[in-house]
């Protein structure tokens, strides 16, 4: 299953257009390694792992609740409410922690893209190919 943002694509020197000097503006630039690619399939089972035990306990909840009402009846309601809260707060709760991996997942995409960037603005700036002449940024009248 891909990305969609295309974070599984790798890009080349080929993909990128030429610069105003007819070479490849990312020639000199790092190529993408391939441990920067590698799909964090341990994170992505561990978050379906978690969101499945939610599910087994949310339906162990309502199994509960059947056997206790068909068994004491109407007497039986305050334990099972109690019963029943715990359950379905720690069903919550593995819920929310299965979707934090899913997010620690995107963060992940996100620092590795930063990192790739990072790689190549400062292979293009030790190579010169900047493509703009350094400019004064006004401090607002402040001397500096």
């Amino acid at each position: 299953m891909s990305d969609p943002r295309g974070a599984d694509r790798v890009v080349s020197g080929a993909d990128l257009p030429d610069d105003s000097r007819g070479r490849r503006a990312a020639e000199a630039a790092p190529t993408v390694r391939s441990t920067d690619l590698e799909p964090y399939t341990g994170l992505r089972y561990l978050s379906k792992l978690f969101k499945v035990m939610a599910v087994l306990l949310f339906v162990l909840l309502v199994a509960e609740i059947v056997a206790g009402l068909v068994s004491a009846g109407g007497s039986a309601v305050p334990a099972l409410l109690a019963q029943g809260s715990r359950l379905l707060v720690l069903a919550g709760i593995l819920w929310g922690v299965g979707d934090l991996a899913m997010l620690m997942i995107d963060v992940g995409h996100d620092v590795r893209a930063s990192r790739i960037l990072l790689a190549r603005q400062s292979a293009q700036l030790a190579s010169g190919e900047s493509d703009e002449a350094p400019r004064r940024i006004s401090t607002g009248g402040i001397p500096g």
